[in-house]
């Protein structure tokens, strides 16, 4: 008995949808669009925090110095980094090989440096510290230290900009959630009125049917699985449509000017069935109000 009623609101949901298949279509498009909107910004901020956790997973430091410094001044600097623990000096980049790395980085706009008259970058000195080894305190002791030596200009850590560049993600989190809320609302309130039409434009079979002894759940199933059907359908879409846009950037996008260990990922397998099934729920939640309005009157 279960299998036949099962058939029976398939069957009912199915011409449902193709007898109002335009209304159904605007929906979809409408959904597609407001889950596409918030799915790429689940995507932005997914990379944003994969590149924060690569780049602040090796704790460096670049001294900068002021001209070229001189063999004495750079032993001295050495020395005074080894009293320090869990340091590792990785190498010392000329003012040279500092404009030929970054020509290198440039590729083909490599012409865009021909005009200078001198090389405006500076020399420095690459050092690596093991986390296990360090606190949080032990980089800006070493900071404030080697900005005493004299030929020292600036010494910059990773972790310094990887702190505020976690303040900028924790207000890009809160500015998700609002913005997220709002999204969700907007594909409720398209659910909602295109289930409403729907139903309104079947108002005499809805009255025949109680008549005949329907209940009221009877009723509204094929409507609750027909908001499901239009709510994965948005999802399904708009995550395609996002997944091809990130196909066409990874191979057109130039992440070659200084972040070369950079990649773009996609949305884990785990987070596209949470999508999708969020987008579900939304379908069924906007069916639910919907019907409830309907039965109400």
């Amino acid at each position: 008995m279960k299998i036949t009623f099962f058939r029976y609101f398939v069957r009912q949901t199915l011409a449902n949808i193709f007898d109002n298949r335009l209304v159904h279509l605007v929906g979809v498009g409408t959904m597609v669009i407001a889950f596409l909107i918030f799915d790429a910004f689940i995507l932005v901020f997914v990379n944003l925090n994969h590149w924060t956790e690569e780049w602040g997973r090796p704790l460096t430091m670049s001294i900068y110095f002021k001209g070229t410094p001189e063999r004495v001044v750079l032993e001295s600097i050495e020395k005074e980094l080894l009293h320090f623990p869990g340091v590792t000096i990785k190498r010392f980049i000329s003012k040279d090989d500092a404009m030929e790395t970054l020509r290198r980085q440039l590729g083909g706009k490599a012409g865009l440096l021909d005009g200078l008259e001198e090389n405006p970058l500076p020399a420095s000195l690459e050092i690596i510290l093991s986390r296990d080894k360090t606190g949080d305190s032990l980089p800006y002791q070493m900071k404030t230290r080697m900005e005493t030596i004299d030929g020292v200009d600036e010494v910059q850590y990773s972790q310094e900009w990887i702190k505020r560049f976690q303040a900028i993600m924790e207000a890009i989190k809160l500015i998700g959630i609002v913005f997220g809320g709002l999204l969700f609302l907007a594909a409720l309130f398209v659910i909602t009125n295109t289930i409403k039409l729907t139903i309104y434009s079947r108002k005499d079979e809805i009255e025949i049917l109680k008549l005949v002894g329907a209940t009221n759940r009877f009723v509204k199933i094929p409507f609750l699985i027909e908001g499901s059907i239009q709510g994965f359908l948005g999802g399904s879409l708009a995550l395609i449509i996002l997944f091809l846009v990130y196909i066409t950037a990874i191979t057109k996008v130039d992440l070659g000017i200084g972040f070369a260990s950079l990649d773009i990922i996609f949305l884990s397998p785990q987070f596209t069935l949470f999508l999708l099934l969020m987008s579900i729920i939304i379908g069924f939640i906007g069916s639910t109000i919907s019907l409830g309005r309907f039965f109400r009157t």
